[in-house]
């Protein structure tokens, strides 16, 4: 479990970006594989899940993951729910103290959030179709409905694919300079013809921060190039391999 100084320096707040290490899946899937969509067996998910949750010092039943789908939804959790019946959504927020909040992640940005002062914390998961979409400022949004205020809050972006391994098309740097032609500053040539390099981690920073909050930290780790602590979807398309495990990223109040 990788903690960011950031989050630490708050009271009453406990956080981890899990790695892949520690838990009891096998194979490619080996440890810490908390993806109920992937195909490992199930119940070693579930006792993986449940050491993320005993770290944290929640109790098993007190992790509430949504069902990821690249949106910009948020839920506000009142509670927890079964594993695998979360619904659909790319961002959780609570104000509730023993819930842990936390999204799934195999090369997307993982984002914890967190006011101290309001004890409100939340999760995202960013992609570059959730990022561009707006889930960032719609957590922050959320946040704000349950009395956070943005001045206040600390952000920390985790383990992510860097712009050293994250290849994109033409149509892609089109996409995000047409929206605003400051994006231009997250690409760079890559190898092929009429192909960029983009800077994802970047790019959610930078959001981050024109949101308006109090601070945007990235723990620049890239999943792609750090096999041994890190899941990555694509590292196994470029491997071939026929599915991979994912990563958890999670925050709670303490009671």
């Amino acid at each position: 479990m990788i903690r960011a100084p950031a989050l630490d320096a708050l009271p009453g707040i406990a956080h981890g970006y899990f790695t892949r290490q520690g838990g009891v899946s096998t194979g490619i899937y080996g440890s810490l594989n908390i993806g109920l969509g992937s195909a490992d067996d199930r119940e070693s998910v579930i006792e993986n899940r449940g050491r993320v949750a005993d770290r944290l010092g929640v109790a098993r039943d007190r992790l509430a993951m949504p069902y990821q789908i690249h949106s910009p939804d948020v839920i506000v959790v009142e509670d927890s729910w079964g594993p695998g019946q979360g619904p659909k959504a790319d961002a959780v927020v609570t104000a509730r103290p023993g819930v842990a909040v936390g999204v799934s992640t195999a090369d997307c940005g993982p984002i914890l959030f967190a006011d101290a002062e309001a004890r409100v914390v939340g999760a995202a998961h960013a992609g570059w179709k959730g990022a561009f979409g707006g889930v960032l400022e719609a957590t922050l949004d959320a946040m704000q409905g349950l009395g956070a205020r943005r001045d206040r809050i600390v952000a920390v972006l985790g383990p992510t694919i860097s712009a050293a391994a994250y290849e994109v098309g033409p149509e892609f740097v089109t996409r995000f300079v047409a929206a605003d032609p400051d994006n231009a500053g997250h690409f760079r040539p890559s190898d092929k013809p009429d192909h960029a390099m983009f800077d994802l981690p970047a790019y959610i920073v930078r959001r981050l921060r024109s949101a308006g909050v109090a601070q945007a930290e990235n723990l620049d780790l890239c999943t792609y190039a750090d096999e041994a602590r890190f899941f990555s979807y694509r590292r196994m398309t470029h491997r071939g391999e026929p599915d991979y495990g994912r990563l958890v990223s999670a925050i709670t109040i303490r009671p």
